[in-house]
C-alpha cells in the first residue's frame, strides 16, 4: 500500500516534468476527489484549487465537498453547471429526436442505460471547466478514477476520465478508503455510498451491478474467487469498455 508522501512526491515530479504550477481537482463529496485534492495539496501547497461543479446534483455533495475544503484550509471555487447542461441539452435533444426513425435506436431494456447518454454530459461539462481553470492557470487536472473503476470502464469518456494524471489510478476503492484514514479525512466522506453524481440518488454499486468488495475480490484474486455469472459480467464489462483506455483507434498505415 503506497504511502500518501510517495503519492504526493509522484504528482510532484509530474508537474516539475510538464511545467505546471499546481493542480485543480473536481472536490465532488466523493471519498476520491477529497483523497486526490489532499495529496495535490501535499505535492504542491499553496498551488491547488478544488473546484464545486455542481450540475442538478444533491446537495449534499457539495455539503461534504465543504466539510473537506475547510477541514484542510483548500482554495476553492464554485462553478454551478446546471445551466449550461440545460442550454445544451435544449439544443441536443430535439436535434436527436428529430433524426429519422431507422436512425435512432430503440429504447434500451435497462432503464439506467436509457439515463447514460444525458447523465455523461455531466462529467464532461465537469472537464471543460476544469480545463477552463487548469489552462488559465498552468494547473494540471488531477483526475479521481480508481484501479476499480477503470478495470470495467466505469468512467465517462472524455468526462471524469478527462484529466492529466489519475494518482488513484493503481488503487482498488478500499485501498482508496484506507488511504484516507491515513490522510485523517473527515468520516462523513468515507462513509459515504460511492456515488458518481449522474442523478440524485445514483449509487455506483447499482448501476454497475455488483458491489466493489466482489469487484476487488475479482481483480485481485481471479476470477475463480467469484461466481462464474458475475466472473462473466465483469469480463463483460472489460472487453466492452477496452476503447475507453486506450487512445483512439486508427488503421494502420497503408
Amino acid at each position: 500500500m503506497p504511502k500518501p508522501e510517495r503519492i504526493a512526491a509522484w504528482m510532484r515530479e509530474q508537474l516539475s516534468a510538464s511545467g505546471a504550477r499546481g493542480f485543480v481537482v473536481g472536490l465532488s463529496g466523493s471519498v476520491d476527489s477529497a483523497v486526490v485534492a489532499r495529496l495535490a495539496q501535499l505535492a504542491a501547497p499553496g498551488s491547488v484549487v478544488a473546484a464545486f461543479l455542481p450540475c442538478h446534483s444533491d446537495p449534499q455533495d457539495e455539503r461534504d465537498a465543504i466539510v473537506v475544503a475547510k477541514r484542510f484550509s483548500m482554495t476553492t471555487t464554485h462553478v454551478d453547471l446546471s445551466p449550461a447542461y440545460d442550454a445544451l441539452v435544449g439544443v441536443a435533444q430535439p436535434a436527436q429526436h428529430a433524426l429519422p426513425g431507422g436512425v435512432r435506436d430503440t429504447p434500451p431494456a435497462d432503464p439506467l442505460r436509457g439515463r447514460v447518454p444525458l447523465a455523461n454530459i455531466k462529467p464532461r461539462l465537469r472537464m471543460a471547466a476544469l480545463y477552463f481553470l487548469a489552462n488559465s492557470l498552468n494547473y494540471l487536472v488531477a483526475g479521481t478514477g480508481n484501479r476499480s473503476e477503470i478495470a470495467v470502464g466505469y468512467f465517462t469518456k472524455y468526462g471524469d476520465a478527462g484529466c492529466d494524471l489519475l494518482p488513484l489510478g493503481h488503487l482498488i476503492k478500499s485501498q482508496v478508503v484506507t488511504l484516507a484514514r491515513d490522510l485523517d479525512l473527515p468520516s462523513e466522506v468515507m462513509d459515504r455510498a460511492p456515488s458518481g453524481g449522474l442523478w440524485i440518488g445514483q449509487r455506483d454499486e447499482e448501476e454497475m451491478g455488483f458491489s466493489y468488495a466482489e469487484l476487488e475480490r475479482y481483480l485481485e484474486e481471479g476470477p475463480q474467487s467469484v461466481s462464474p455469472a458475475l466472473a462473466m459480467r465483469i469480463e463483460r464489462l472489460v472487453r466492452a469498455s477496452d476503447h475507453k483506455r486506450t487512445m483512439p483507434a486508427m488503421p494502420n498505415p497503408v
